[in-house]
């Protein structure tokens, strides 16, 4: 059998970089060598060598995260490239990115989000509209950012215009949204045209921290993930619809993972991610397991979904 040269692509210039250098490391060691000769690169340095390869590569795996990787830049490089990759294209990247867009998205199609206010760099925060509105404890979030980095939970008036501050050293637009209290989940979903959702993960964060933020999901040992979620059935089989439904309103192809938070019996959905965390012990690498696909065979499904997707019309 000939191997298919694989580009494998990750580190980038965002806030994420550490993170997308490690699941790049696992990621090479999970490929099969003999289906597959693996070249590496790093957009920070390597984007002329991909351009000049390119003639030389079957398909890409994008294992960025954040600005610059997983909003639509890299992916339309390799559009113009003609190389396939996994995971959504140019414009369900960048719908999804944008998380007000994406909350746009969503209520297009009747998923239900939490109220949220978004803020633009240079506007005045009307403090006591705003809090009127979403009320206390609110999260505060830079609208195009990963692994919850710049985000805060402001659980007093004192605590906003610094939170807002933080937001904004790292985006020029922020998300301000009511904070719901209820079992956080998170759900994958795989597929081109024929899509299928994966088990459910429950998210039980370490008690001192306040939320599932960076140190909590890249900490071994600092959060609880259930998988199957501790729900019944038939609110489990909802929260797959949802993550289905959130996955096509954002035009995403490949896979996506989303997340969501449960109040009784009601479902909010907070954020969808396209290239998901691809460490062994990452969420949709977990909940694949679950279902029965090893990391490995999760690589190759991508892979070949790549390349599907690349041959149609």
């Amino acid at each position: 059998m000939n191997k298919l040269t694989l580009a494998l692509i990750c580190g980038g210039v965002s806030s994420e970089r550490e993170v997308s250098l490690k699941s790049g490391d696992q990621v090479q060691e999970a490929l099969d060598g003999d289906k597959y000769q693996v070249r590496r690169y790093d957009p920070k340095t390597d984007l002329a060598r991909l351009v000049t390869d390119a003639p030389l590569i079957d398909a890409a795996l994008i294992i960025l995260h954040g600005p610059m990787g997983e909003d639509g830049t890299i992916q339309g490089l390799l559009e113009l490239l003609k190389i396939p990759y996994q995971g959504s294209g140019v414009l369900g990247s960048a719908l999804a990115m944008n998380k007000a867009a994406a909350k746009r998205m969503y209520e297009s199609v009747g998923l239900a989000v939490p109220p949220y206010q978004v803020l633009e760099r240079g506007e005045k925060l009307d403090t006591g509209r705003c809090l009127e509105r979403l009320g206390l404890p609110l999260v505060v979030k830079p609208a195009c950012s990963g692994s919850s980095i710049g985000m805060s939970i402001v659980r007093s008036e004192e605590m906003l215009e610094g939170a807002v501050a933080t937001a904004f050293s790292h985006d020029h637009t922020l998300l301000l949204e009511a904070f719901i209290s209820g079992i956080e989940l998170t759900c994958g979903v795989i597929g081109n045209d024929e899509l299928r959702a994966l088990p459910l993960i429950e998210i039980v964060p370490d008690p001192h921290h306040d939320f599932f933020d960076y140190e909590t999901k890249y900490t071994p040992g600092l959060a609880q993930e259930i998988c199957p979620a501790r729900i019944d059935a038939a609110l489990a089989e909802k929260a797959q619809r949802q993550a289905l439904l959130a996955h096509s309103a954002l035009c995403c192809r490949g896979y996506s993972r989303t997340d969501m938070i449960l109040r009784g019996t009601e479902l909010f959905i907070i954020e969808t991610n396209t290239i998901p965390g691809m460490t062994k012990t990452s969420l949709l690498p977990k909940s694949a397991q679950a279902a029965g696909i090893g990391f490995s065979e999760l690589l190759d499904e991508l892979i070949g979904l790549a390349i599907a997707d690349h041959r149609k019309p």
